[in-house]
């Protein structure tokens, strides 16, 4: 509790140096927090109290762009958590697939967007399987990792003892990997953030990063910064759910972890 309190009045002397600085030096290409916070106010929240104070454009922008991060990080975790049990089970698959995977996944996501435009066109699909690309890797990697390291000891225990193949994975293997598979799907996340609004610069007319880069050609600085400072908070509130979501299924991890430390 101290900590955070700590951290909170870090935050705020951060946000009033900020304020002073931006004041004194007169940009208007530097906006200060408060008009940050009115622009924000006015962009999204300041609807009717029945649509929760967002306005249309809040209800257009995030639905568009969070729908297609969530639809995108979800395939990509789903697809990198399979692929990545079969070729962390599997010495011959790891030996013929992990260098076409190193090679792929140092590719740059951005380099991709001409020819994901020239396959799917534009809209909500290309701006998806972007994301998806961008994302599965860390969980592709760290899952092969965590299935490839699970102590023989347990997997040569269960052979002993006759448990079949299913029970072995889904009692010993997954659960054992469980640790790093989140570590992926955490890292992941915050990719898929910056990827969505990547994928929105092109040819998009709706989502946070369609706002960002229209409000950037109209000059309007205030609305931009607003954008930024909107995308800077959705990556902290889901960098925080999922670490609270990840304290609570992978509690029996911590335990073990304090009883062999």
């Amino acid at each position: 509790m101290r900590w955070s309190v700590e951290r909170l009045w870090l935050v705020a002397a951060l946000v009033v140096l900020w304020e002073v600085g931006t004041r004194a030096a007169g940009s208007s290409d530097f906006p200060p927090p408060s008009q940050i916070v009115k622009g924000l106010y006015d962009l999204w929240f300041s609807g009717p109290v029945s649509r929760g104070f967002l306005t249309e454009r809040a209800v257009d922008d995030f639905s568009t762009s969070l729908s297609n991060l969530f639809v995108g990080w979800i395939l990509a975790g789903l697809a990198g958590v399979l692929l990545g049990v079969l070729v962390g089970r599997s010495a011959v698959l790891n030996e013929l697939l992990d260098p076409v995977m190193q090679f792929a996944r140092a590719i740059p996501p951005a380099t991709l967007l001409p020819f994901f435009i020239m396959v799917f066109q534009l809209g909500a699909t290309m701006q998806i399987v972007t994301i998806a690309f961008g994302v599965v890797w860390p969980v592709l990697l760290n899952t092969t990792d965590g299935v490839r390291s699970v102590e023989r000891l347990y997997l040569e225990t269960a052979r002993v003892f006759n448990v079949s193949a299913t029970r072995r994975m889904t009692t010993i293997i997954l659960p054992a990997a469980a640790p790093k598979i989140f570590a992926g799907l955490r890292v992941s996340l915050s990719f898929a953030l910056i990827l969505m609004v990547l994928a929105e610069l092109t040819g998009s007319t709706a989502g946070l990063g369609a706002r960002i880069i229209n409000a950037q050609r109209d000059f309007e600085m205030t609305q931009l910064w607003a954008g930024i400072v909107m995308l800077g908070v959705l990556g902290c509130l889901f960098n925080g759910l999922f670490a609270l979501l990840e304290k609570r299924l992978l509690a029996w991890h911590s335990g073990i972890r304090r009883l062999t430390t």
